[in-house]
């Protein structure tokens, strides 16, 4: 049921603004949505992996700007070539996670002090590299614009294809296979659930720790790279915010702040019901305000769920006599359909039936029956302590 959450309340808000929104429902719409999900969605892939270790990154955005507009001075000021201007941004995002990584396993600086740190720091590099000046990318059609076809195709009736949620795709499937099926993911999901016991497991902590970040910084790159080519012009002292979107993202797609649970389909619909609040808000005429507040308030509903989760996981249930007996009847139900479909004699089938019946309304009599006695005995128990308080406030 937790699961089906967060695609449900995608599906229910993108339809209350296909119905209430002035021409939301167009293909237009659907192509912004998916262009602004692009580089909030990159990063937020790598905020999942740092949040499952119980860790946070306040940095990705500001890294994530700082990659792109040292990317386009390189190209623009330094002449390099594009392709290696485009390397050069994931060499940058992936320095800065693997600073972060350096900093909170090795230093254990608490992450996030340490985030907050790099957050400056990369704000402060991206304006000193590019001579606090904007970094232009060429316009699409122009030499060198190559990348920009990759997450947006323009065709020749100047119709717009959103490729880049192929590659958004891609990349979370890559990412999924990376959390879910391999040991990397299995330390970082150990890591995030008792960050002790998995060390007396035998398991490396200080290096699997630092890779989630450097994987976090690695997807900051790929979102610079997808900044550049949605937009094109990269300000100094831009992505300041960002972090908190993919962070808010990942909340919502059931990510634990606590650690030790998230998933990345989970991340890309918390992305999604970001970008159509985005855009679905201004289709109702609310200005750009309303869409901060009512992020956040979907963020804090998210929290509360996941603290409601982790509380009722941790909760130890103890089973009463009425319990234990219900539980006892539908074991034995259980192995009657077992029988039942083991068997081939009509006439055996149909006293199988017969049994599975006579259980279960014997079961439900004698249930309920249990659970009045328990219910009553609860009563006299807490009308017994009721008084014996009053007798000790008398004296």
């Amino acid at each position: 049921m937790q699961k089906l959450l967060a695609p449900l309340a995608l599906i229910i808000i993108y339809a209350f603004f296909s119905i209430f929104g002035r021409n939301f429902l167009s293909f237009t719409t659907l192509v912004n949505i998916l262009d602004s999900s692009y580089y909030i969605g990159f990063i937020a892939i790598g905020v999942t992996f740092v949040i499952i270790t119980g860790g946070i990154d306040l940095s990705c955005g500001t890294v994530m700007m700082a990659a792109a507009i040292i990317g386009g001075t390189a190209y623009k000021t330094w002449l390099w070539p594009m392709w290696l201007s485009l390397l050069l941004i994931l060499f940058v995002g992936t320095a800065f996670g693997f600073l972060n990584g350096i900093l909170i396993s090795r230093l254990k600086l608490p992450p996030f002090i340490a985030t907050l740190g790099t957050q400056m720091i990369s704000l402060g590099i991206g304006s000193i590299v590019s001579n606090v000046r904007s970094a232009t990318f060429p316009a699409r059609g122009a030499p060198d614009s190559w990348f920009k076809s990759i997450f947006k195709f323009i065709t020749v009736d100047n119709s717009s294809i959103p490729t880049g949620a192929i590659v958004l795709f891609i990349t979370a499937f890559l990412a999924y296979i990376l959390l879910n099926k391999t040991k990397m993911g299995r330390y970082i999901f150990a890591i995030g659930s008792n960050k002790d016991a998995a060390r007396l497991s035998g398991v490396d902590v200080q290096k699997w720790e630092m890779m989630a970040y450097v994987v976090g910084g690695f997807t900051a790159g790929i979102g610079g790279i997808a900044f550049a080519a949605v937009y094109t012009t990269v300000m100094p002292a831009q992505g300041a915010g960002f972090e908190l979107y993919a962070i808010a993202g990942a909340v919502i797609g059931g990510t634990s702040l606590s650690g030790g649970a998230g998933s990345i389909f989970g991340t890309m619909i918390g992305v999604y019901i970001m970008s159509v609040l985005r855009s679905g808000l201004p289709s109702m005429d609310l200005q750009a305000q309303y869409q901060t507040f009512f992020t956040g308030i979907v963020v804090i509903g998210a929290v509360l769920l996941d603290i409601y989760r982790n509380k009722k996981a941790s909760e130890v249930k103890m089973l009463t006599p009425a319990d234990q007996f219900k539980q006892e009847r539908l074991q034995a139900i259980e192995q009657h359909k077992q029988k039942l479909v083991q068997e081939t004699d009509p006439h055996k089938k149909a006293a199988i039936r017969g049994e599975i019946q006579k259980i279960k309304s014997d079961m439900q009599a004698t249930y309920k029956s249990m659970r009045k006695e328990e219910k009553e005995q609860r009563a006299r128990l807490a009308l017994e302590e009721k008084e014996f308080q009053m007798t000790i406030q008398d004296k």
